[in-house]
């Protein structure tokens, strides 16, 4: 049997597009709807069903694939470890938001380095670019707060990130925690905000989660960086919502308060995505389990 059209076989099931295996692949949707009948004349069985949006694999696709993907993985990893035998260095290339990435995970994989692992990352705060970097084979690994669906990728939750009202002391000597329980719109309304975008992202997730309501405000300062975020809250701009991890020292210092301690406080949980079947390469899944292991203290 033809290792191109298992290979092409495998995309597919694992996409779930014709359309999206012929991105992956280079080649032209034609030439993937090709290869795949021919592979079904081969075996003089169906092998997907074909639906309004993609395809879904039939029993004989299904039982295909579980016995085809383990080995053309391995034969990939053969390859990949070939192609670095010269200078003995995988590089690694990771997409995820700027703020978790430079500040969580790029120092947590850092250690890597002294073990032959080279680093490249893309700082991407949209989840759906990173994830569709990821499956164009533009990244290895991806770290998103969105978990994505079929059978191309796999993801792994890697953590929960707690999200905290804050502003500069200043500001919140001004407000009383039960003003701000029962008033929350009413004091967005009379305060400045600080924000990564005019949508009020994180603002409007608090405001849900917690006031069951949505903020009537828009943003004093756009900042497209938490961090910047942080330093204009911190230097009295306004109020912002951010996560635990990043301001967590600003926090200690004094630089900003929490105006709210509500007993359930907001979480978005990150994923560690991968393309489904890059495990098998050694330089993946040494990143993949170090970031998983690192992330139990985050």
């Amino acid at each position: 049997m033809d290792l191109a059209l298992l290979r092409t076989f495998v995309t597919v099931h694992r996409a779930g597009s014709f359309t999206r295996a012929a991105a992956l692949l280079g080649l032209s949707q034609p030439a993937v709807t090709s290869q795949i009948r021919t592979l079904e004349r081969q075996l003089g069985r169906p092998l997907f069903l074909r639906r309004a949006r993609g395809v879904t694999p039939t029993m004989v696709g299904d039982e295909l694939a579980h016995r085809a993907a383990p080995h053309l993985d391995a034969l990939v990893e053969i390859a990949e470890v070939g192609l670095g035998e010269d200078s003995g260095v995988r590089t690694l290339h990771l997409a995820g938001p700027p703020e978790f990435t430079a500040v969580r995970a790029l120092p947590a994989l850092t250690p890597l380095i002294a073990q032959g692992l080279a680093l490249r990352s893309v700082f991407l705060a949209n989840a759906e670019d990173a994830l569709e970097g990821l499956a164009a084979g533009h990244h290895d690994l991806a770290i998103t707060t969105a978990r994505p669906r079929g059978g191309l990728l796999t993801s792994t939750p890697l953590c929960d990130e707690e999200h905290v009202l804050v502003a500069a002391p200043r500001w919140a000597g001004r407000l009383s925690p039960g003003t701000l329980r029962h008033k929350g719109s009413v004091v967005l309304e009379q305060l400045p905000v600080v924000e990564v975008h005019e949508s009020l992202p994180l603002v409007s997730r608090y405001w849900t989660a917690v006031f069951d309501s949505s903020p009537a405000a828009s943003a004093t300062v756009i900042a497209p960086d938490l961090r910047a975020v942080l330093e204009c809250a911190a230097a009295g701009a306004g109020l912002a919502v951010l996560p635990r991890y990043l301001c967590e020292h600003a926090l200690e210092r004094g630089e900003v308060v929490a105006l709210l301690d509500p007993p359930v406080p907001p979480l978005r949980t990150y994923f560690l995505v991968v393309r489904t079947g890059t495990m098998a390469l050694p330089h993946i899944a040494r990143a993949h389990e170090w970031l998983v292991r690192a992330a139990v203290d985050w």
